[in-house]
């Protein structure tokens, strides 16, 4: 690499990182907050800057559980998304967005926003998503990105896109999404919405409240079981809703997804002869 591109790499680096830090005093008043956002942005803008795509996956229940301890069929599908783009042909970069706080007491907190998003449609946080997309892709004029969520992160893209509005390099994936986003839910070209897996109705989105009940009233006692044979689980991988699984393998799910992203992107080859 020639001195003047590496003083232009550090020179784009460095206003990139001034935005992120200005865009986050803007969106936030705590300081924690605002190290978090920068930090991930400017982390995200180093992935994705010498990449064709951006995949983002917003993890399903309250947003934070990293790649490692998904549900495997949470996790089958993100593998998916990454190997057909891959098989695609195109350069691309993988991150997480956690939406929310790690500890018990932050969700609490976050009750009164999830709250406003079941009367409105509306989320604080898929405002100040959309708003650091917006200043990536202002950086990477190259650059197309693919939100990936499942339940209430389907819900959660779902409301970062009808913030985006006509920007037209972002394509969302939505799977299971959670029922109270359904009535405010705005379906694109650009989207792609599964509600069922193909092998049963998924209750999550009808509402079925029998069922999710039996699965929560349920969910302890499994909870339990793993706990007496030292083998601890996370209660949220405990509650198991009928039809609410989404293996990339079931019939609506890897053939549907693989289907749209060709349709959107095709392969890499092909997009450069056009």
């Amino acid at each position: 690499m020639k001195v003047e591109d590496k003083k232009l790499g550090f020179e784009e680096n460095l206003a990139f990182a001034e935005e992120a830090r200005s865009l986050a005093k803007r969106l936030f008043k705590s300081a924690a907050k605002q190290a978090r956002l920068s930090n991930w942005l400017c982390d995200t803008y180093q992935k994705a800057r010498d990449k064709d795509i951006l995949i983002i996956h917003n993890p399903g229940g309250w947003g934070t559980t990293d790649l490692a301890h998904l549900l495997d069929w949470e996790r089958s599908v993100v593998e998916g998304v990454k190997a057909t783009i891959d098989g695609m042909g195109y350069p691309y970069a993988l991150v997480q967005y956690f939406r929310g706080d790690f500890a018990w007491w932050a969700h609490l907190l976050d009750m009164k926003e999830q709250a406003r998003a079941f009367f409105t449609g509306k989320l604080y946080a898929a405002e100040a998503m959309a708003a650091q997309l917006r200043l990536i892709l202002k950086h990477l004029e190259h650059l197309r990105i693919i939100l990936v969520g499942v339940s209430q992160g389907a819900a959660f893209g779902d409301a970062v896109m009808k913030q985006l509005g006509e920007v037209s390099r972002i394509y969302s994936i939505e799977l299971g999404i959670f029922f109270t986003q359904v009535p405010w839910r705005v379906i694109t070209e650009r989207t792609l919405a599964i509600d069922s897996n193909g092998l049963m109705p998924d209750a999550v989105v009808r509402r079925d409240l029998k069922a999710g009940i039996k699965a929560y009233t349920t969910a302890p006692f499994c909870w339990a079981k793993y706990q007496l044979v030292r083998k601890p689980m996370k209660f949220s991988h405990c509650v198991r809703v009928s039809g609410h699984e989404y293996y990339w393998h079931y019939p609506r799910v890897g053939k549907e997804i693989v289907g749209f992203l060709t349709r959107h992107f095709g392969t890499r080859s092909m997009e450069k002869s056009k």
